[in-house]
C-alpha cells in the first residue's frame, strides 16, 4: 500500500500548488493605495470603484483571496461557481450553477453580471477572476433558443468525444458573453483577467470560452464542428438557424484583436497544469522517487492512452525507484450506459494492460476533484486490485466497454475522492514503478 499512498500524496501536493490563494499572492497586491497586477500598477481614480467578477470551478476561492489581498479598496462583485463550491464572501455576491451542462442558475448568473456591467464607468476597474467549468457556469441562451435546447446541444457534443478547444468555440457562438463579448459589455471599465488555465496550450480564448480576450475563432469553426461529430441532424432545429444566421452574416462575429473593447483590457495567466506538475515532481523526489515530467501532454481517448502509459511504464529503464507523470486531458466516446470519468475510464484500461506480475501504481485524477458527472477525482490502479476483481467475479472489461469505470472502481476500493479542490488545471496522471 505505500506506494498508492504515495501517489495519492503527491496527487494532492500538486493541487495544493494551484490553489488560488497561492497563486494570486504573487500576482495581486495594493501598495500605497495602488493596485498592483503583476508588478503593473492601477492607480485609481477618486471616484473610481474596483469589483471583482469570477467565474470557473475555482472562483470563490479565487474571490476569497482577491478579498483578502484587496481588502477595504474592494467595492463589491459576483462570483459564479459550481454547486457545493461556494464559499463565504464578505463582500460578493455568490451564484451557484450547473455543471458541465449549464442550467437555470448559470442564466441567472450570466444576466446578473451583465446588468452589473451597466454601472460601470471609465474609472472604474474590474478584476476579472477565470478558471476551468466558466462555460457552462456562465450562460446564456441566443434570441429562439430554449435552454433545453442548448443543453441538448452541449450533451451531445461531451457525448461525441469533441475537444475541449471544439466545445468552446461552439459555445461561443451560442452566447452573448462568451468569445471577448464580455469585454464589450464592460467597457469603458478597465478589466484585468486573472486566469486559471485548464486547458492544453494555456490559450486565452479557450480558457472558459475567452469572455474577457478577443477571438479567431468563426461562425464557419463553429459549424466546423458540427460537421465533423455529424450533429447537424440531432441538434435542435433553433441551434441550426442561429449558427446559419451567423454564416450569412446576419449575425456579428466574436470580436477579434483590434476591436476597441480590448483597449484597457489586461490578461494574466496565475496557473496552469505544468504548475501542478512541477509541484508533484518536487513532492516525488522528495519522497525518493527519480521522476520524469512526460513532455508529451495527454489527450485522445481516455481507454487509448491508458493502455499507451501502461507500455511506456513496462519500458521505463531509468533508476529505480521511477515516476513518471503526465497531464493534460483525455475524451471519452460514449458507448455505454454506465457511469464514470476520463480519469476512471484511463485508469481502467491500464488495468487491463497491466501485466500479470506487474508492480506498477497508476493514479489518473482531476485536479478539480471531479471526473465525469460523479463524486471522485478519478482512481488508482496495480495488479492487486484486478486480482481481487477476479475474486469478486467482476469482468473488467465488461465494464470498460459500459464506460462503467466508476462501478468497477467502488467494488474494488480504487476510487480516489478529495471533493472540490477550488482548482482546476486538467488532469494529473502518476505512474509509480518501484
Amino acid at each position: 500500500m505505500l506506494l498508492t499512498e504515495d501517489a495519492v500524496y503527491i496527487f494532492q501536493q500538486a493541487i495544493a500548488a494551484v490553489q488560488p490563494a497561492v497563486l494570486l499572492q504573487s500576482k495581486l497586491e495594493v501598495k500605497s493605495g495602488v493596485l498592483y497586477a503583476e508588478e503593473l500598477p492601477f492607480r485609481l481614480h477618486p471616484n473610481g470603484k474596483i469589483y471583482v467578477l469570477a467565474a470557473g470551478k475555482a472562483a470563490a476561492a479565487m474571490a476569497l483571496a482577491t478579498e483578502t489581498i484587496v481588502g477595504k479598496m474592494l467595492s463589491g462583485g459576483i462570483a459564479v461557481t459550481k454547486y457545493s463550491h461556494g464559499l463565504p464572501l464578505q463582500n460578493m455576491q455568490l451564484i451557484e450553477a450547473g455543471h458541465p451542462l449549464p442550467d437555470a442558475q448559470s442564466l441567472i448568473a450570466a444576466q446578473a453580471i451583465i446588468h452589473f456591467a451597466q454601472q460601470l464607468t471609465e474609472q472604474d476597474v474590474v478584476l476579472f477572476l477565470l478558471s476551468g467549468g466558466a462555460s457552462a457556469l456562465l450562460a446564456d441562451t441566443p434570441p429562439g433558443i430554449a435552454l433545453f435546447e442548448l443543453q441538448q446541444t452541449f450533451q451531445l457534443l461531451l457525448a461525441s468525444g469533441a475537444t475541449i478547444q471544439e466545445m468552446n468555440t461552439l459555445r461561443k457562438h451560442l452566447s452573448a458573453i462568451k468569445g471577448g463579448q464580455l469585454a464589450r459589455l464592460l467597457m469603458p471599465a478597465s478589466v484585468i483577467t486573472f486566469a486559471i488555465s485548464d486547458v492544453i496550450g494555456d490559450d486565452p480564448s479557450i480558457i472558459g470560452s475567452g469572455p474577457t480576450f478577443p477571438d479567431t475563432t468563426t461562425f464557419a469553426d463553429a459549424w466546423t464542428v458540427v460537421l465533423k461529430y455529424h450533429l447537424q441532424h440531432r441538434i435542435p432545429n433553433s441551434v441550426i438557424q442561429h449558427l446559419q444566421k451567423g454564416l450569412n452574416g446576419m449575425i456579428a462575429d466574436t470580436p477579434e484583436n483590434d476591436d476597441s473593447c480590448f483597449k484597457k483590457t489586461h490578461y494574466f495567466l496565475l496557473g496552469n497544469n505544468g504548475t501542478a506538475l512541477q509541484s508533484a515532481k518536487n513532492t516525488a523526489e522528495k519522497l525518493g522517487y527519480h521522476t520524469t515530467i512526460v513532455p508529451r501532454h495527454l489527450t485522445g481517448e481516455a481507454k487509448e492512452v491508458g493502455v499507451a502509459i501502461v507500455q511506456q511504464a513496462i519500458g521505463y529503464n531509468g533508476p529505480r525507484p521511477g515516476c513518471l507523470l503526465f497531464g493534460g486531458e483525455t475524451t471519452v466516446t460514449i458507448q455505454g450506459k454506465g457511469i464514470g470519468g476520463r480519469n476512471q475510464e484511463l485508469a481502467l484500461s491500464a488495468a487491463l494492460a497491466l501485466p500479470e506480475h506487474s508492480n506498477l501504481v497508476i493514479l489518473s485524477g482531476g485536479t478539480d476533484g471531479t471526473d465525469g458527472p460523479t463524486d471522485a477525482a478519478g482512481a488508482y490502479t496495480n495488479i492487486e486490485q484486478m486480482q481481487q476483481a477476479i475474486q469478486l467475479g467482476i469482468n473488467a472489461t465488461e465494464y470498460l466497454q459500459q464506460n462503467d469505470s466508476y462501478h468497477f472502481f467502488e467494488a474494488v476500493n480504487g476510487l480516489i475522492k478529495t471533493g472540490p479542490t477550488q482548482t482546476n488545471v486538467m488532469d494529473l496522471v502518476i505512474v509509480l514503478i518501484p
